[in-house]
């Protein structure tokens, strides 16, 4: 199913996610979430769009905005490879990936790819350190 522009929301991609379109436009999500809704309506139109939260999965502090997930539904990803679409994705979203966004998962489909299978993938597992430490073989 398709959902106007106006829906867009801060739903769940069939997993743990930020829920409910409320948070989004009824201010409960958080700031970052907010511009990240923002940026990527305004560059990419979307038919449909979804931001998970993953801060909370990945050990940040409560109302920690670090970790994000989105799925992008947009008929700007016509014919492009999926390089390409997460590109704008990413562009949209380049001083929030410069600063306080320190993950961000991205599925981006057409409207029709949408129509076929209205499912995201699962969050990728959270494995814990970060890039500064050293990891044990």
């Amino acid at each position: 199913q398709i959902h106007p522009p106006s829906s867009c929301s801060f739903s769940p991609m069939r997993g743990p996610l930020l829920a409910a379109a409320g948070r989004a436009m009824g201010g409960t999500g958080g700031p970052l979430a907010r511009t990240i809704h923002a940026k990527l309506t305004a560059a990419l139109q979307p038919t449909h769009l979804e931001i998970r939260n993953d801060s909370p999965r990945h050990g940040g502090p409560p109302g920690a905005e670090t970790h994000f997930g989105v799925l992008v539904v947009s008929g700007r990803f016509a014919g492009l490879p999926l390089l390409q679409r997460h590109r704008l994705v990413h562009e949209a979203l380049q001083a929030e990936l410069a600063g306080p966004l320190h993950a961000l998962q991205v599925v981006a489909r057409t409207p029709q790819q949408w129509e076929s299978d209205p499912n995201a993938p699962p969050a990728p597992p959270c494995l814990g350190g970060s890039k500064r430490e050293k990891r044990r073989g």
